[in-house]
């Protein structure tokens, strides 16, 4: 069946590119459900939201404000997409006033925040005078329609891996993107477990904003999506997508992940040049060796690659990072956005050798020949 995407504004007022936009800059670089008309930032206004992120020219325009948006598109979007994943608990005054008017024009609103604007009175009271649907995608489904851990992830006899990370928003849902559509690329059928609110408003059709949910049902909600993945798509391989860091002290996300998909491998992200936990400037960011430590420590999977976030690195830098990680680890590293993922693929395939069935790349022991280093 084919899926007709509905067209979407993304709100992303002072954040586009930068880490509290990472909503936004997903649905840019990919987007199952909806078709990117323009973003709102007025900041980068004028620009194109390919060339802000480094992608390109795409067509995607970024507006100053909804106004200047509605009279430059040829239609009003059938969406209003809040972009941001800010740590603020509620929205500020001038947004509200922003999605009113947006359902006003007739959009739909799509939500990722912990705000649920389907339980706000006044936007409700909008939303039926104006004919229009609110969308909580972090909203957990009815108590009845949660899970508990079951073991029911032992039926699983695929590999899975887990793309984890040492901070938040340093590009671990891009590389798991990235990775799953180069797998199905190369002939191995893969399917993306999405477990936070940019993954399932791209278009995940397996999992669950865990961050939302009671801590009871984490574990259970993750294994149920990898086990009706399984079920019903019959995949070569299911990848999740990582959440936070493990060694986190603010988050619990990545303990849970590992609990609840029981991974058979795990790629690790990182950002080299940063220096500090996203939003937390007096919490250091962690060695790569670190981690890796206290995930095999956990988790009874081995880290099979290392992929980087270039912010703040030129192309050179991350070269460096590249050859550094590979001699000290002894594990294959690239970027996905500029190198690819065929060093990824590789690994899956070295470690997984019943995947050699479904591709003709077979073994490659030399990952350095993987892909060509840019200088």
């Amino acid at each position: 069946m084919v899926n007709i995407k509905k067209t979407a504004i993304v709100y992303c007022e002072n954040q586009f590119g930068l880490v509290d936009g990472k909503t936004a800059t997903g649905l840019i670089r990919h987007s199952e459900n909806y078709t990117i008309v323009g973003v709102i930032d007025s900041l980068l206004a004028g620009q194109d939201a390919g060339e802000v992120l480094g992608e390109g020219n795409l067509g995607i325009p970024i507006f100053s404000e909804l106004d200047e948006a509605l009279r430059q598109l040829q239609s009003v979007p059938d969406c209003y997409i809040y972009g941001k994943a800010p740590l603020n608990t509620y929205i500020s005054y001038p947004e509200r006033f922003l999605i009113i008017e947006a359902m006003e024009k007739g959009m739909d609103i799509i939500n990722g925040l912990h705000q649920f604007f389907s339980e706000d009175p006044e936007f409700v009271y909008m939303a039926d005078k104006n004919g229009v649907q609110i969308k909580d995608i972090r909203k957990p489904p009815p108590l009845e329609n949660l899970h508990v851990f079951s073991g029911q992830i032992s039926k699983v006899n695929v590999p899975v891996v887990a793309v984890l990370g040492t901070d938040c928003a340093c590009g671990k849902r891009t590389t798991a993107t990235k990775l799953n559509e180069a797998l199905n690329d190369h002939g191995i059928k893969s399917v993306l477990i999405a477990t936070g609110q940019s993954g399932l408003i791209q278009g995940a059709a397996y999992g669950a904003a865990i961050d939302a949910l009671t801590s009871q049902f984490v574990i259970g909600e993750i294994e149920n999506a990898v086990v009706s993945a399984f079920e019903n798509e019959s995949p070569d391989i299911i990848l999740v997508e990582g959440q936070s860091a493990l060694s986190h002290p603010a988050f619990m996300s990545s303990l849970g992940i590992l609990k609840g998909s029981m991974p058979d491998g795990i790629i690790l992200q990182h950002a080299p040049a940063r220096k500090f936990r996203c939003d937390f400037p007096d919490l250091v960011m962690p060695l790569v060796e670190s981690e890796i430590k206290l995930i095999e420590a956990i988790s009874q999977a081995e880290v099979l690659a290392i992929t980087l976030s270039h912010e703040e690195l030129s192309d050179l830098g991350v070269t460096k990072f590249i050859k550094d990680y590979e001699k000290r680890l002894q594990l294959p590293t690239t970027d996905v956005l500029n190198r690819g993922c065929r060093k990824l693929v590789e690994a899956i395939i070295n470690h997984f050798p019943e995947l050699n069935r479904t591709t003709g790349l077979g073994n490659v022991s030399n990952i350095q020949a993987a892909e060509t280093l840019v200088a």
